[in-house]
């Protein structure tokens, strides 16, 4: 019997699944797609498809575990694709040239796909044991991203381009794999491009100290999780984006404020310390990053990203509820606009950037809620990453266009998902709770 119980707890289970898409998003270079398919189909979203349809199907019966009933982040997801599918039929509905219509149908395969692979998060993993396990993996993937990229800034040697794998093949994304900015290669890991490296790497830290915290409460050796930590916001740092250092910070902020003080203090000296190391070690490093800042208003990279700003309102004007289309602004045919609400505004109105701000916001909520409700100090930690995390992609937003990038989209929307099953594992602890204080007090 003991055997039985054994291989039960074994099997595979929301969170195995899950895990195989962060390997697909996070270890697998962005650049590969697959080869037999007539589109652009990256791994990761081929496998976000699958737990779509895996989502649906387990939910036409009872019995395999699948979450039932509401849940904010769920409403929010569905409100999302809601309201794309209202763009997508206005767009469509008018005439749209034939480049714009195909990046437009792929587009909405995308952002679907995506709120599928959340909702697929916030119902199947059931478990904050389940869930910490996944998240461990998601580090350990984001670690071998951030690795690549070490040997990528260090000595101008992109790893992932010596990677192949069968059944993919190499797509031209446009970008290189090696930029430069100063006198210094900027990494890209494993994804598109720097700016997208950065934010990712960010968005692992939080949750790389918390498993440092962890094991040091259990007593287990920290130091693959020091690694870890270390790792992930020296690369960020070394991406040399704006996007990546302001996400330090507000990570550094967060921290401070929802961790105990014997623990938020201590790790923001480590991180004062980290970077005077890291200028030492690297010659040049903080005078690159602080002129990044210091001359902003020169920087001929800020200089493209505001300048189109003015031409963004007049195609807002032109659209305003709805938008042209989700997809339809194409870079290549109009301009690069490095700021996903406005893009949000001209492709899917004033009530597409509503319910864009409102992913983050419900990811925001859930996670606060779920440190609430629960009185798991995994749980409330995971929540701390959560919030970090979401402050983080949401700032992110405002620097670049996120949703163009696979693994920028593809991290935040899992991410999304985690909050809305860490509000689930919570609000179930707190009933298990609450039912056994009725029970002993009777």
């Amino acid at each position: 019997m003991a055997d039985e119980r054994r291989l039960t707890a074994q099997r595979a289970d929301g969170a195995t699944l899950l895990i195989f898409y962060m390997v697909a998003l996070l270890v697998v270079p962005a650049r590969f797609t697959i080869a037999f398919v007539p589109i652009t189909l990256p791994p990761a979203l081929f496998v976000a498809m699958c737990l779509a349809v895996v989502w649906f199907a387990a939910h036409l019966v009872d019995h395999l575990g699948m979450a039932k009933g509401r849940n904010a982040v769920r409403t929010v997801l569905a409100i999302y694709v809601m309201l794309h599918l209202m763009t997508y039929a206005l767009a469509t509905r008018r005439y749209l040239p034939i480049d714009e219509l195909s990046v437009s149908d792929s587009a909405l395969i995308r952002v679907v796909s995506m709120a599928a692979l959340a909702v697929f998060i916030v119902d199947a993993v059931r478990s904050g044991e389940r869930l910490s396990r996944a998240l461990r993996v998601m580090v350990a993937c984001l670690t071998v991203s951030a690795f690549v990229g070490l040997f990528q800034f260090g000595l101008g040697l992109d790893l992932a381009s010596y990677i192949t794998l069968p059944g993919l093949r190499v797509q031209d994304n446009g970008y290189s794999a090696l930029e430069s900015r100063s006198i210094f290669f900027r990494p890209a890991g494993t994804v598109n491009h720097p700016i997208e490296f950065g934010l990712v790497c960010v968005l692992g830290v939080p949750f790389a100290a918390h498993f440092v915290f962890q094991a040091k409460d259990k007593g287990e050796p920290a130091g693959r999780w020091w690694m870890a930590l270390s790792l992930l916001a020296l690369m960020a740092i070394l991406s040399l984006s704006r996007t990546a250092i302001i996400g330090l910070v507000v990570t550094g902020v967060v921290m401070a404020i929802l961790l105990p003080r014997e623990r938020g203090l201590p790790l923001l000296g480590v991180g004062a310390v980290f970077l005077g190391g890291a200028s030492v070690v690297v010659p040049g490093l903080f005078g690159t990053v602080t002129s990044m800042f210091s001359n902003i208003e020169d920087d001929p990279s800020f200089q493209g990203r505001t300048k189109d700003y003015d031409g963004a309102w007049l195609e807002i004007a032109k659209h305003p509820w709805l938008g042209r289309g989700f997809g339809t602004f194409l870079p290549s045919k109009y301009t690069i606009l490095d700021n996903q609400y406005l893009l949000t505004m001209i492709e899917n109105g004033y009530l597409g950037l509503i319910a864009f701000v409102l992913l983050f916001l419900a990811g925001i909520f859930a996670a606060l809620r779920a440190r609430a409700l629960s009185k798991d100090e995994g749980v409330r930690g995971i929540a701390m990453c959560l919030v970090a995390a979401m402050l983080t992609s949401a700032l992110g937003a405002a620097t670049f266009d996120e949703l163009a990038f696979s693994v920028a989209t593809g991290m935040t929307f899992m991410l999304i998902g985690v909050s809305g099953t860490l509000l689930r594992i919570a609000r179930q602890e707190a009933a298990e709770r609450k039912a056994a204080e009725v029970s002993s007090a009777s």
